[in-house]
Parts: C-alpha cells; sequence; structure tokens
C-alpha cells in the first residue's frame, strides 16, 4: 500500500530470470561480432572459389545480428500484469462504464453463421451489468441467412444467460460449454436445467444449419420479422443498401430474460456497399460500427473481436477496466491488448498456429516499453481515442456519464437516424480513416492504428491472464497458413515504407525499445531472404567441397607421439 492509502487496480511485475538473461544476450552480441570479425577478416582472394558467396554470407550474417538486435527489444525489458477485480467492484460498482462489444463477420460460407452466433451469445452473457452492455454485429456481406441466425440466438440468450449467471458456467459460448460437457441424458444426478438448455440449443442449431444448407430463408421464416424485408432480390454482398436493425433494445423494460432481468442491447449492422466506392474492408466496417453505436448505446469502451473468437473468460472487462479506471495510470491508457489464442491447434503444432512466442515473450517485451500493437482483435479501446481524443498529461477519465438510456426516440427511429453514419458515401471529405477511426491504406490496419495512438502519447497494456480471455480458430492447411502469413508480412512491410514507419514517423516520440519492436516485426517479411540463402548455398557448395566457415583445428600435445 502506498502511503497515501492509494490501492491500485492492476499491478506490474518484472519476469522471473530478466537478470539472468541479460548476461547472456550481452555474451551471445559478442559472439555474434566475432562471427563478422572473422567473416571480414578472412575473405577469399580473387579467383578463389566462393568469394562473391563469402560476400553474400557476410551480408546475411549482418542482417541477422542487426535482426537479433531489434528482437531483443522484445525480450529484454518483460512485464506481466495482474488485476484486482475485487477493488474495481468495490469503488466502481455502480459507477462502471458502458461497454459496445463489436463482432465483426465477413462471409457466411467461410464464418458459418452458428460460429458467429455463438461468439455474439458468449459476449452477450459476459459477467456485466446487462443495461450497460451492447453487442453489434457487423456483417460485411449483408447475408439475410447471418441475420436470420442472429435472430434465433437473440430468443436463445433469454434463456443462455439466466443460465450462464445461476450456473457461472465458463466458457459461455455454447459449442464451447457444451463440447466440453459430457452430458448422460439417463443419469438422473445431471440437472434438469442442463438438459433443457442444451436442447434448447441443438434446436436452434438444427434450425439454422438446415436453413444455411437450404442457401435461402423460407417463406416461413420470412414472415417471422421485419427485418427480412430489408432484403430484395437486387441485393448482393458486395452491393446493397445498409441494413440496421435494433433486436433488443436496452432501454425497454418489457424485454427481459426467462428470469426477468434486462438483456444487453443487441444490434444487426450491414454497412451499405456500391461497387464504385471503397469500402476499406474491416477498418471500414469498424469506423461505421463506431458511428452507428455513438447513437444507439455510445458505450466509454469499445471492444472488437472476430466473429472465430469467442469469449473464454466472463471477467475480461472487467480485468480491463481495472487498467482504464485506475485512478494514477488509467488517464494515460488507451486500449488494452489480450492475446488472441486457439482452441484447434493440434498436438504438434504443425503450423505453429499457437504463436507462443509471441504471445507469452515478446509482448511482454513490449509492454515493458509501453505497450503492445494493437492485433486486431481481442482489443479493448477508449471510444474518444478512437474518435480523435488528444493526451494530456494531467487528463482525468470521467467515468460517471450517462448512458443513452433517457433517450426518447423509439428504435424505428433510432435506427433510420443512424442508417446514414453506415453509407458508403459518408466518409468522402471527413477525417475517418485519417485522423478519426481506424486507418486506412494498409493490410495490417490495426498495427498503424495502434502505432499512431501510441505516437500521440497514450499507452498500451498487455493482460495475460491464466484462464484465456478469448479462443478462436487458427488455420488448418498449410494454403490457409500462408495466405495469413502472407498478409500479415506484407502489410507489415509496407508499413516500413509508408508515412507511418516507426523508423520516421515514431522517432522520439515513442520510446527506442517500443520503436525497435515494431521495427522487427516490419522486417519480418524480408528476412526470408536472407533466410533462404544462408540455407541453401551453403549447402550446395558444401557439395562441391568448398569450405564457408572456419574449419576446426585439433591441438595435440607433442607428448602423445612419444608413447
Amino acid at each position: 500500500m502506498a502511503s497515501d492509502g492509494y490501492l491500485p487496480l492492476f499491478e506490474t511485475k518484472s519476469v522471473k530470470g530478466r537478470v539472468i538473461y541479460r548476461p547472456f544476450a550481452v555474451t551471445v552480441f559478442v559472439g555474434i561480432c566475432l562471427i563478422w570479425v572473422y567473416r571480414a577478416s578472412y575473405v577469399p582472394k580473387r579467383g578463389e572459389d566462393g568469394r562473391w558467396v563469402w560476400f553474400g554470407l557476410l551480408v546475411a550474417e549482418l542482417w541477422f545480428g542487426l535482426y537479433w538486435l531489434l528482437a531483443q527489444a522484445l525480450r529484454w525489458n518483460q512485464v506481466h500484469r495482474c488485476t484486482f477485480k475485487d477493488r474495481l467492484s468495490q469503488r466502481y460498482e455502480n459507477d462502471l462504464p458502458s461497454v459496445d462489444v463489436f463482432v465483426c463477420t465477413a462471409d457466411p460460407t467461410i464464418e458459418p453463421p452458428i460460429m458467429v452466433v455463438n461468439t455474439v451469445l458468449s459476449a452477450m452473457a459476459y459477467n456485466y451489468p446487462p443495461e450497460k452492455l451492447s453487442v453489434y454485429l457487423s456483417d460485411d456481406a449483408g447475408s439475410d441467412l447471418t441475420f436470420y441466425a442472429l435472430l434465433e440466438a437473440s430468443e436463445f440468450a433469454k434463456h443462455w444467460l439466466p443460465y450462464c449467471k445461476k450456473f457461472n458456467v465458463e466458457p459461455r459460448s455454447p459449442a464451447a460449454y457444451f463440447s466440453s460437457v459430457i452430458a448422460d441424458p439417463h443419469d438422473a444426478s445431471w440437472p434438469k436445467e442442463f438438459m433443457k438448455i442444451k436442447r434448447l440449443y441443438e434446436e436452434m442449431e438444427n434450425r439454422i444449419k438446415t436453413t444455411v444448407k437450404l442457401g435461402r430463408i423460407s417463406e416461413e421464416l420470412l414472415s417471422m420479422h421485419k427485418g427480412f424485408l430489408k432484403w430484395d432480390k437486387y441485393a448482393s454482398q458486395g452491393d446493397h443498401d445498409t441494413i440496421l436493425q435494433i433486436l433488443h433494445d436496452g432501454r425497454d423494460k418489457n424485454i427481459k430474460d426467462t428470469d426477468e432481468c434486462g438483456l444487453p442491447t443487441l444490434v444487426y449492422l450491414a454497412r451499405e456497399k456500391r461497387p464504385q466506392y471503397h469500402h476499406n474492408f474491416k477498418a471500414g466496417a469498424m469506423n461505421a460500427l463506431i458511428r452507428v453505436s455513438s447513437i444507439i448505446s455510445n458505450g466509454q469502451i469499445l471492444l472488437n473481436v472476430d466473429c472465430d473468437m469467442y469469449s473464454n473468460n466472463s471477467d475480461a472487462i472487467r480485468d480491463a477496466l481495472c487498467f482504464f479506471m485506475d485512478e494514477k495510470k488509467g488517464q494515460e491508457i488507451a486500449f488494452v491488448q489480450f492475446p488472441q489464442n486457439y482452441e484447434n491447434i493440434t498436438k504438434n503444432d504443425l503450423y505453429g498456429n499457437s504463436m507462443t512466442t509471441i504471445a507469452e515473450v515478446e509482448f511482454h517485451g513490449l509492454d515493458g516499453y509501453g505497450g503492445p500493437l494493437y492485433i486486431g482483435s481481442g482489443c479493448f479501446h477508449r471510444r474518444d481515442i478512437l474518435c480523435g481524443g488528444l493526451f494530456a498529461d494531467d487528463g482525468k477519465s470521467e467515468w460517471k456519464t450517462e448512458k443513452n438510456t433517457k433517450r426518447t426516440e423509439s428504435v424505428h427511429e433510432l435506427e433510420e437516424t443512424s442508417k446514414g453514419l453506415a453509407s458508403s458515401t459518408y466518409e468522402q471529405k471527413t477525417q475517418w480513416g485519417k485522423e478519426l477511426g481506424l486507418k486506412y491504406g494498409s493490410p495490417v490496419e490495426d498495427v498503424i492504428t495502434g502505432l499512431s495512438i501510441q505516437c500521440k502519447g497514450w499507452k498500451s497494456m498487455y493482460f495475460n491472464p491464466v484462464r484465456k480471455a478469448f479462443l478462436g480458430v487458427a488455420p488448418t492447411t498449410l494454403p490457409q497458413v500462408l495466405v495469413q502469413h502472407k498478409r500479415w508480412s506484407e502489410g507489415d512491410f509496407q508499413i516500413l515504407f509508408s508515412k507511418y514507419s516507426p523508423a520516421w514517423y515514431a522517432l522520439g516520440k515513442i520510446s527506442l525499445g517500443l520503436q525497435m519492436g515494431y521495427c522487427r516485426y516490419c522486417l519480418w517479411a524480408p528476412n526470408c531472404l536472407a533466410t533462404l540463402y544462408y540455407s541453401i548455398i551453403p549447402s550446395l557448395y558444401l557439395l562441391r567441397g568448398i569450405p564457408l566457415f572456419p574449419q576446426v583445428h585439433i591441438y595435440v600435445c607433442p607428448a602423445v607421439y612419444l608413447h
């Protein structure tokens, strides 16, 4: 406890073993320097075999050494964070900020609607006051199949949320929960509630899968909800009007679950798309969500997750708020990034999808120098900062602002008012994608968005709890892995030569360690050239009997020959 009685909402600890690692890293660097000295001192003479290959190895070794130096920023100053949710509840339980959760999907074929709604249901079931929680599904495909699945989920939520609260269910994705619990219907010891909720889920799942397999909404289902009238025969994935439907209005006291408790606000959004206007992919969808949600719920904290990344920890929101609402350090924190973890990792993790080094080592190192990168999913943002808020050293965050519960507009009026904010022409001649919202112009818009925020003076936090906050689906085939890695590495490399390059854009604006960390990821793609050269060329010359590495000389004591 501090002398003034202040008890922080989170604690920072240095990683054990740091004292041992640093001397070890110094010895490794000495070895690297000796390799450089050897390569420069024993260059083959003109006309000797391997002269030019020798120079190539020198360049590759210089590259590896410098790349290794940049990587030390990810390992030199690792820290771990721990939160105190009990203190948060004691101080702020009645003044918790409103939270908007954004779930993004773009293709009902690649991202099945049943998977999408499981993620939505897990977000609706957070251990958080429902009147302060809103969940938005952004459907960039504008699919009536996804909308139908969300309709089904909105009804199932009335049973699922009370069940989760009563039995403290983890995880709160129904599919993940039921797959982890093996129930015997003939065993009387199983509670009736479990069998009932499982039956309700299986019925919903069957209806959704049957409709998706059919590929269209039946006439009977079309009469279920007025929202289906928004789809016409001319609508397509890349050409349709804005479709905005508020399925649950958190202000409506008549919308309750089976325990007579309120439900979180639930909104479906398919922003307008036209072939003649660039839609800016996920960044464009996120910016449309930010604008639309500012009218409907205006949550002070925004969480964005991919549709295949369900909530695995119902207290994740409270963990994030421990950083934002800390009385001394919270006002300088812009976003809190959680790691991306996956539930379908194979035993041998053949393609390295777990990314253990990044999640368990490197991001902890970046956190020690001012915060991790924003990696597009599992991240909590402060709305005001994404909307252009400026950093002030003495700034104080105010969390007691009123949520839009006193608005008198009807659901229809809210929908009509908000639609224009998701039109394909709204952002023309505005600062959206430049100074407001997520940045445009890069395949990894999340990285440059996080960098630009940090360059304004804000900090970010990395929180890696024991119980993973989010679990997703990793690529399972080599082509999928290669496409994903190509997108990431290509996007990072583009940043290096853009106006947001950490080499010059971040110079003097963020710590040197964080700048080195960003540069290291930006150089991920070209690192393959030196790696390929070093892997292939020496082997070919070895077959020809041309040495390119130091030869081992064994010293034999002369006394040996006397015997």
